[in-house]
């Protein structure tokens, strides 16, 4: 059976803003309100319907490719989801180490996977150009390209603008977020139209409180795979680059061996591909972390799943898959999070997606281990069955290809080891660039997989210049998003 796994493009672009807030640290419902913002200045302005639509588009994806800098904001900063709250907020101390020499590496991959996901959801070249300059500044000031008034698009100024209206009001209230806005009038935004912003502010605000209309684009109503929202979480850590897709091919697979039936395994694959949603709420400090994590470290990870379920409530579509997804880490005798269910209160599908992401977690490296080879795996997880169910266990090992005997059943491809690179893809790269690319998604330096692959870091560099060149991107972040949605990793 053919699982379809695709969602709207309103509900993709939800899931992603969503993400996005996590990621900054803000309120789940924040990138909602500042779009509502951003629509209502571009209408005050005279833009046009389609305008007024790209506005709402681009403030609600403006944080897309806050994942794939996320380790260079928290080497930077030190928490990279508080840190970037308190840039925000305009809250970080003066002696703050941000500076433009190092802010535009970070704001080039920003606005360079922002792009690439807008056009990988088929968004209007407005929306495109929009996420790639949402960080310029009218004066000439702003990042990466650092341009000035009219080669900025409008909808920037719209989305700057109702995003410091949303986030500085709630932070400061609402006289003294005008007093800063008026500040940056004529630097980071044109001052008209911040003068146009504080006549309305408090009545837009106030709309804020009311139902959103819902949108009737049909543009917004075309499918799109929920991968792409799996693949933009998974660019915050290198090293879980294609985990989540390969979760929900192994569950998807186990629940079919395990009877259930097809709406069951179509809910966890899709359950699958957003159980890390909540991933994005902890700083990159804690996971990078090496050693024993705190007390601290781990009440915050045992909130990841609470608030993948919180994406249920901006996401009506989503929210039997969001509950199940939340339901990934508990384990049968109690000691799994964040509900701390025990076997009473987990059924099947709870039990197989457990096991799924435990086996291809294990069949994964991580930087304080080795990937396990898939018999390895196998045998560790078979000897859990105090936290994971035993037929479970069973039919996520068999659906991997490892029978009792470690033999692999024919037919069958083992989760864990990328699938082959599809024959039209593959001949976008060698195989070597291929492999490259592979080292490089996990987060390796020049050095470490010229190490791996016993060849020189000068011929490593070579492969990457001609990966970029090839799959037309700039970092490797973008590389590896264009990568995994090719399937050439």
């Amino acid at each position: 059976m053919q699982i379809d796994n695709t969602v709207s493009v309103e509900d993709a672009v939800q899931a992603l803003a969503l993400v996005g807030d996590l990621s900054m640290g803000q309120p789940t419902d924040g990138s909602i309100r500042a779009a509502r913002l951003a629509a209502r200045l571009a209408q005050a302005d005279g833009a046009t319907l389609d305008a007024c639509c790209h506005a709402r588009l681009v403030a609600l994806l403006r944080w897309s490719g806050c994942t794939a800098n996320a380790s260079g904001f928290a080497t930077l900063l030190g928490d990279d989801v508080g840190g970037r709250d308190a840039m925000l907020t305009q809250t970080l101390p003066a002696d703050n180490p941000l500076t433009v020499q190092s802010v535009t590496p970070l704001a080039r991959i920003h606005c360079e996977v922002s792009g690439d996901i807008a056009g990988l959801l088929g968004l209007p070249a407005e929306v495109e150009a929009g996420l790639r300059h949402v960080w310029e500044h009218y004066d000439g000031n702003g990042l990466p390209e650092r341009l000035r008034g009219s080669a900025i698009p409008t909808v920037v100024f719209y989305t700057s603008l109702a995003g410091d209206l949303e986030i500085l009001a709630r932070t400061h209230g609402l006289p003294e977020a005008l007093q800063m806005i008026a500040r940056m009038a004529g630097r980071k935004y044109p001052a008209p139209l911040a003068r146009l912003l504080a006549g309305h502010a408090q009545a837009w605000l106030d709309e804020l409180d009311t139902p959103a209309p819902a949108a009737v684009d049909p543009l917004l109503a075309r499918h799109v795979p929920l991968s792409i929202v799996a693949d933009m979480m998974e660019l915050k850590l290198p090293w879980l680059a294609g985990y989540s897709r390969r979760v929900a091919e192994l569950v998807e697979a186990a629940a079919a061996r395990a009877d259930l039936s097809p709406a069951q395994q179509q809910s966890l694959g899709r359950a699958a591909l957003i159980h890390g949603m909540g991933r994005a709420a902890v700083s990159n400090t804690i996971w990078e972390r090496e050693g024993k994590l705190s007390a601290a470290d781990w009440e915050k990870i045992r909130l990841v799943p609470y608030w993948t379920a919180r994406a249920g409530v901006q996401i009506p579509t989503l929210r039997l898959e969001a509950a199940l997804a939340s339901h990934a880490y508990e384990r049968l005798d109690g000691s799994g999070y964040f509900r701390n269910l025990d076997a009473d209160g987990l059924g099947l599908p709870h039990r197989l997606l457990a096991a799924a992401c435990a086996y291809v977690a294990l069949c994964m490296p991580r930087p304080w281990r080795p990937a396990y080879s898939q018999d390895e795996a196998a045998r560790v997880l078979a000897g859990q069955t105090q936290s994971f169910d035993a037929d479970a266990i069973r039919h996520v090992i068999e659906a991997a290809g490892v029978p009792a005997a470690g033999v692999p059943a024919a037919g069958v491809r083992a989760a864990g080891v990328p699938a082959p690179a599809a024959p039209a893809r593959k001949s976008l790269l060698s195989d070597r660039e291929i492999e490259v690319l592979r080292r490089i998604s996990l987060g390796e330096s020049n050095k470490e997989a010229a190490r791996v692959m016993q060849i020189s870091p000068s011929t490593v560099r070579t492969h990457v210049e001609s990966i970029f060149r090839k799959l037309a991107c700039s970092t490797r972040a973008a590389a590896t998003l264009k990568a995994l949605t090719l399937g050439l990793i």
